[in-house]
């Protein structure tokens, strides 16, 4: 059995998954880069998925998934962190993106330090979308082992996958060759939930392989609506913040559906989808809201939806370690 972890974006909403995935650790007693053969993410969720199986310092012990909730709680203020001049200039995010890259690079920096996608763990499948040439960009642990100009530092993977327009500004990123460049965004703008592409990365890599189990864990579901009579007259300033956060749930419903078309179960012994979500509301939607009180609110949405899906998350700890 080919076992697949996905990870959803959605900036500091990524402590929920976080703390699902410190869960599976406790229960299993095990990392979570020894209990998956391939993990992908996007956004928040790649920096988690990079996190789980690439140290600071090869071949140092892998970051612990409590570890990487310690991060956003502690760190979440300095990635979306906007100093006066820069607000001055953006003109209330219209004209610039609404945070400068300085937080964000030196929490990245600081936890990544010089190590690179060809030192993880396990495979690896980050997203990320780049604009110069309109094309999806994948990176790939498994390539990255195999050319030297294709093993990018994790720091600036996790840059990349993690550059939602509106909110920073997109990496540009060395091709290895120093004449030329990637351009990269967030790669939510086309996999926001990565479980899809993810599925097709291991039939494709694991051709001989018959049975998929995949573990998808999402970052929360919007449930505040656009009325009719509210959205009706809007034009590209009104639409330019909920558009992105429309996208990003809209792709994860979808992924969501499809995967469960794909890979069906009639009984919890044959059940190869396991999708892991919790709903939002107006007060914690946001992707950048590090307050005290929302990051409270998010574990506390974590916890409860852990406790409420236990017995599930027992079967599948059963399954990911009935191997070993």
């Amino acid at each position: 059995m080919i076992k697949i972890l996905s990870i959803d974006g959605g900036g500091i909403r990524g402590i929920i998954p976080a703390v699902l995935l410190a869960e599976i650790e406790r229960r299993t007693e095990r990392p979570i880069a020894r209990l998956f053969d391939l993990i992908a993410g996007t956004s928040t969720g790649g920096i988690l998925a990079l996190g789980l199986s690439i140290p600071k310092n090869p071949p140092a012990p892998l970051y612990q998934a409590s570890q990487l909730l310690e991060m956003f709680e502690r760190e979440g203020g300095r990635i979306f962190s906007s100093r006066l001049f820069h607000k001055a200039t953006a003109c209330g995010n219209l004209l610039r993106p609404k945070y400068p890259v300085t937080g964000i690079e030196q929490v990245l920096l600081q936890y990544f330090g010089n190590s690179r996608l060809s030192d993880a763990a396990t495979d690896v499948l980050i997203t990320s979308y780049e604009i110069e040439r309109s094309f999806p960009f994948f990176f790939r642990s498994a390539i990255a082992r195999e050319r030297s100009d294709y093993d990018f530092p994790a720091r600036e993977v996790a840059r990349a996958t993690s550059a939602a327009p509106t909110y920073f500004e997109p990496m540009k990123l060395p091709t290895g060759t120093f004449t030329d460049h990637y351009t990269l965004i967030d790669g939510g703008v086309f996999a926001n939930n990565p479980a899809v592409c993810a599925l097709v990365e291991a039939r494709t890599t694991q051709p001989d392989a018959s049975d998929f189990l995949v573990v998808s864990l999402g970052t929360g579901e919007l449930t505040c609506c656009l009325p009719y009579q509210q959205a009706k007259n809007w034009g590209v300033i009104r639409w330019a913040a909920p558009v992105l956060e429309t996208v990003f749930d809209g792709v994860s419903r979808t992924v969501d559906y499809q995967l469960r078309q794909l890979l069906p179960g009639a009984s919890a012994q044959c059940k190869r989808y396991y999708r892991f979500q919790t709903t939002l509301d107006e007060h914690n939607h946001a992707l950048d809201n590090a307050g005290p009180e929302n990051i409270t609110a998010l574990k506390s949405l974590a916890y409860n939806l852990a406790e409420r899906e236990s017995a599930t998350l027992e079967e599948l700890c059963r399954k990911l370690t009935e191997e070993d």
